[in-house]
């Protein structure tokens, strides 16, 4: 497996789960010159909408438009993260020794179970890769931080991150999941029912908290260290 060297690793557990959470901030990044990458588990098989080679040409589309440098996609069974296979945990490991992440980004547990089953494995992914003696022909990697972004739930974050000036990049991603959110002759879901318009709400209800016009929201399971009080 080829080594990079990944800034940023977003994870979701279905194609469309990043980008509602934290487009904006890949975008962000992105701009900034970092190396952002996507890493979806599922091809989400059992969508109502839709079907799989669809919905992967949408991620392929809205993962260019946010400017992604790659998308990784394994074949884990939409709600079968529970029991997600030794062979698939091992390539999560090497994935993330592969790629170096300083940071991964995971789904919060919200009603959808995949979310926080997503975050779950990926928490054990994240440990396993920085053990000397798991998969010990690799070389272990230990990140800098994992923090979690929302997807259909609400609270009050730990940090948010200004995403004014990319909004626009944001909504245009997630339009090109038309078969999730504009379905033609499709049945009606949560995502069909004003979804983006709710998505949009969330990032403009956490950005008048700090002053801001669009921004997204994060938590964090460690304290943030402030360098410097004066700097923020």
């Amino acid at each position: 497996m080829a080594e990079y060297h990944c800034d940023l690793l977003a994870v979701g557990a279905h194609p469309d789960d990043i980008e509602i959470g934290m487009g904006g901030t890949i975008a962000t990044y992105v701009k900034k010159g970092y190396q952002c990458h996507f890493l979806t588990l599922t091809r989400a098989e059992l969508s109502s909408n839709g079907d799989v080679q669809t919905r992967q040409k949408e991620a392929e589309a809205a993962a260019s438009i946010l400017g992604v440098q790659h998308r990784l996609q394994l074949n884990v069974k939409d709600r079968g993260l529970k029991s997600i296979t030794e062979a698939d945990k091992e390539e999560l490991v090497r994935l993330i020794r592969a790629y170096k992440p300083r940071f991964i980004f995971v789904p919060l547990a919200d009603r959808h179970p995949d979310h926080g089953e997503c975050a779950t494995i990926m928490k054990e992914a994240i440990f396993d890769a920085g053990i000397k003696n798991r998969l010990p022909d690799s070389e272990p990697h230990k990140i800098d931080a994992c923090f979690s972004y929302f997807i259909n739930g609400f609270a009050k974050p730990d940090f948010v991150i200004d995403v004014g000036s990319v909004y626009e990049e944001k909504m245009t991603a997630l339009q090109a999941y038309q078969s999730q959110f504009h379905p033609q002759d499709g049945v009606l879901t949560p995502l069909t029912d004003e979804y983006l318009e709710s998505v949009m709400a969330r990032d403009r209800l956490f950005a008048k908290e700090v002053g801001l016009t669009y921004a997204e929201g994060f938590k964090t399971d460690q304290p943030l260290k402030m360098a410097n009080l004066f700097e923020r």
